[in-house]
């Protein structure tokens, strides 16, 4: 029977799969079958894409990449001995952005009671005997934004919390070097608090409620990671996903809390998330709850990130999901960072910018 004007369009439009499914390459996961594309899905340029997958294996710390448009993956493939791409790996700071989902979630469900909330009442068993005042004002949006005001836990200090025997109590008990809700001051410890807090007025863990209110309706694995001397699961850093499930993750985020026609996130969640409220120091870029918020082409990107290159970036008005795991071990300042986001700008988003007329 001959091929319809329909059927041809299907197939043309399945040929970015044909040409950039590469999983199996330098010792990856077995490539997985792909949902068959429809004539309405849109694709990335091939010349464009193979050039940015040529760039992507010249950097050698790279562990994975994956690009997904309107859902479907048009690119993958494990890079220089990576684990495979169903395999969890330490995602390390982009667990921060899973923490705001749980948060999220738990604003909706009642657990918390907003964003303005205040966390010293959740936490009172493990603040200081006389705080200083501010304390009282810190609230789970400050949290979230990293502008609790005390002083942070990570970088120069973070080895000294770590080593703490009660993590909550040492992030309470920091000095204020700033008013709350002002200045950024990037603190996996307030991301910790969060954990903390969500434990507490949940009456469940951390993992508890992740594998119930991500896990199972994202149908994704979350194994068991570290946790605090007290037994909170460690907030904002150390969750180990899959590439695969931190994909299903930033589709989610793409798709407006969205999965399968069923609410996960609670309407207007993710814009909330995405809606700048501080500035890094180091980086310039504009953070919201959970999320770096930049351009790339006159694009909108948002972004999760975690040490040493474990990323999760969403161009929602291209479509696009793309996530890229890393050696976790990286020493800082090598470069690499910028690589992955120029791999983004310079080869991605022009792949899908050409694709979509293509």
């Amino acid at each position: 029977m001959a091929a319809t004007t329909a059927d041809m369009e299907a197939m043309r439009a399945l040929l970015p799969c044909l040409l950039f499914l590469t999983a199996a390459c330098d010792g990856g996961a077995t490539p997985q079958p792909q949902p068959e594309a429809s004539a309405a899905t849109r694709g990335l340029n091939a010349d464009t894409m193979q050039a940015a997958m040529a760039d992507a294996q010249r950097l050698p710390r790279l562990r994975s990449l994956l690009v997904l448009r309107d859902g479907q993956t048009l690119a993958e493939r494990v890079f220089n001995g990576g684990p495979a791409l169903d395999r969890p790996v330490n995602i390390k700071s982009a667990s921060k952005s899973v923490m705001s989902a749980l948060v999220g979630i738990a604003v909706a469900r009642g657990v918390f009671t907003g964003v303005d909330q205040p966390v010293l009442p959740i936490l009172r068993a493990d603040a200081p005997a006389n705080p200083d005042p501010r304390l009282a004002r810190v609230t789970i949006g400050n949290l979230l934004s990293m502008q609790a005001g005390l002083e942070r836990t990570s970088g120069e200090y973070y080895g000294r919390w770590v080593s703490s025997p009660n993590w909550v109590r040492f992030a309470l008990s920091r000095p204020f070097v700033a008013d709350p809700g002002t200045d950024m001051l990037y603190s996996t410890g307030s991301t910790h608090l969060l954990s903390a807090a969500l434990t507490r007025a949940s009456g469940r863990s951390t993992l508890a409620n992740a594998r119930d209110w991500l896990g199972e309706p994202l149908g994704i694995t979350i194994p068991v990671w570290p946790a605090d001397p007290q037994g909170i699961y460690f907030g904002g850093n150390e969750m180990r996903l899959s590439p695969r499930a931190l994909a299903r993750f930033g589709e989610l985020y793409r798709l407006d809390g969205m999965v399968d026609g069923k609410r996960i996130l609670p309407a207007g969640w993710v814009q909330t998330s995405w809606t700048p409220r501080a500035t890094s120091p180091w980086s310039g870029q504009d953070y919201g709850y959970g999320w770096f918020l930049t351009t790339m082409r006159g694009h909108p990107v948002r972004f999760a990130w975690g040490y040493g290159g474990q990323m999760v970036y969403v161009v929602p008005d291209l479509r696009l999901t793309i996530v890229m795991t890393s050696a976790a071990d990286a020493p800082r300042n090598t470069g690499h960072i910028d690589a992955l986001h120029r791999l983004v700008a310079d080869g991605v988003i022009p792949a899908a910018e050409a694709g979509a007329t293509g």
